[in-house]
């Protein structure tokens, strides 16, 4: 017997892709070992571009959205999942080149899915999502480089209304860095102390001109922003401390000097959240498990149907999301 889905789908009409809900088989989803009954997804940014048609995110139409989803197996040929396993999956170009999590069934590559971890609903799973999960690889990398909690060592964290910035606030704090938030949204200063910022500086005292270095400040940082943002943080790292980089919303290009590098010996890492093996997944839903709390995924999660996403597409690429918004696929 036929089965039949619903979709957000994404066509290209004169170069301009067009979202529309569809009815679909089964048999049109691209091949993979494990099919999933997806339960949610989230809006992250890149699927604010894809379904706009920003970047060239989409690699061929027709494509369904969605760069992360949770959900529960329905069909498995592989011997690492069962049906009614439940499981997560982060990264590895769905959304983008393999069908992604906006839709109620999704078949993939087995060795991309991480079981669930116990202690959270699938609900909370995803708004954690891809953005908590890069939130976490970016603070890790700073322990990984010498970040310890200590009195006096600020941590700083860009872009800090959106998902992984938020996400980075709460997890950092829990942590036991003290967390200084960077924003350019004013009305959320209440919003991210009672996600454990300890203080608030406007986005704009990080562009301010100056020379190529300014007063040293932090002792590791999480770049959400990139662009002139990142070269105002590199300018006022302290000696020998590292920035994790995920973003670049800003832009790409990176107007500093070397001296940052030779003078404080600063480090830049790039995060990325797609190639990362299957193991290092596990550590850090683990780690993520540990560090996030259910009152503070209540703070930062909104959730909304597939038929709000192209709205809410716009809305999250002029920064007007605050936190996360998951997709009930089935709302």
């Amino acid at each position: 017997m036929k089965q039949t889905f619903e979709a957000l789908v994404l066509e290209q009409q004169d170069g301009t892709p067009i979202a529309t809900i569809k009815t679909l088989d089964r048999d049109a989803l691209p091949e993979g070992d494990v099919l999933v009954k997806v339960a949610y997804s989230s809006l992250n940014y890149k699927d604010g571009l894809a379904i706009l048609g920003r970047n060239k995110v989409v690699r061929s139409y027709p494509m369904v959205p969605g760069i992360d989803f949770a959900g529960t197996v329905l069909e498995s040929a592989s011997p690492k999942y069962k049906p009614g396993d439940e499981v997560v999956l982060t990264g590895w170009g769905v959304g983008e080149r393999h069908w992604g999590g906006m839709a109620q069934l999704a078949r993939v590559k087995s060795e991309w899915l991480v079981p669930a971890p116990k202690g959270l609903s699938l609900l909370q799973l995803m708004g954690i999502g891809t953005a908590g999960f890069t939130a976490m690889l970016c603070l890790m990398a700073l322990e990984e480089r010498g970040l310890t909690p200590g009195e006096g060592r600020e941590v700083l964290v860009t872009g800090a209304s959106g998902g992984v910035g938020g996400l980075a606030v709460a997890m950092g704090s829990a942590m036991g860095h003290t967390i200084v938030a960077a924003t350019g949204r004013e009305e959320t200063h209440d919003y991210l102390k009672s996600l454990g910022a300890k203080s608030i500086i406007d986005r704009a005292e990080l562009t301010t001109p100056g020379g190529p270095l300014g007063t040293a400040r932090w002792s590791g940082a999480v770049d959400t922003v990139g662009g002139d943002v990142l070269a105002g943080v590199l300018r006022t790292m302290a000696y020998g401390t590292t920035v994790a980089v995920c973003g670049n919303a800003g832009g790409p290009e990176l107007h500093t000097t070397i001296l940052p590098f030779i003078l404080r010996a600063v480090s830049l890492v790039g995060i990325d959240s797609l190639p990362v093996p299957v193991e290092r997944r596990r550590e850090v839903w683990g780690r993520i498990v540990q560090a996030i709390s259910h009152d503070i995924l209540d703070k930062v999660v909104h959730v909304a149907a597939l038929v709000e996403m192209p709205t809410l597409a716009h809305e999250i690429l002029h920064g007007q999301i605050r936190g996360r918004v998951v997709v009930d696929v089935n709302a």
